[in-house]
């Protein structure tokens, strides 16, 4: 079933951002990743890639049951939205994390006489290329989402079951 690559995803996710929030914890670690968009990727990584992937394979799940459909309008939309959705929220959070680290190393660095070597500028000059690639991440995965609506939509458009699958048949008539 296509809609269980979904629920697989957030799994990962899931247990990646689990660890990732322990790891994060650790003082070394969170000395490198305090206030920067290390901390924002890893919140994303939870939502888009847990929380919205759940989503997703639910509904995946639950729409055709619901309105009594053979199944969803299209299962190539339905692929392109997974494979869209997923590509989106790697290159968006991996552009978080990149950018973060990049941001906590240049905060830190420091010339001979112990003044900050690069300004606030300078770090935001350096986020650009990360900017860019967290903005096509981001419209990657809203293209996957749209395509997940407009198959959801169809779905519900489309016509019914002619015939309730014995495994669909409630218990007590």
């Amino acid at each position: 079933d296509p809609a269980i690559r979904f629920m697989l995803v957030a799994i990962l996710f899931y247990g990646l951002t689990t660890f990732e929030g322990s790891f994060m914890a650790i003082r070394s670690v969170n000395s490198l990743s305090h206030y920067t968009d290390w901390t924002v990727g890893h919140v994303h990584a939870g939502a888009l890639g847990w929380v919205a992937f759940l989503t997703f394979g639910t509904m995946y799940k639950l729409v055709p049951w619901v309105w009594k459909r053979e199944g969803m309008y299209s299962l190539q939309l339905e692929a392109w939205h997974f494979w869209l959705a997923l590509l989106g929220t790697l290159i968006y959070v991996g552009a978080m994390w990149n950018s973060g680290i990049t941001q906590s190393l240049m905060w830190q660095t420091y010339d001979a006489n112990g003044n900050f070597l690069y300004s606030f500028i300078d770090t935001v000059d350096a986020m650009h290329p990360f900017f860019v690639a967290r903005a096509i991440g981001g419209l990657l995965y809203l293209l996957g989402a749209a395509i997940g609506a407009y198959n959801i939509f169809m779905t519900v458009r489309g016509p019914l079951q002619t015939e309730i699958p014995l495994s669909q048949r409630p218990i007590f008539n």
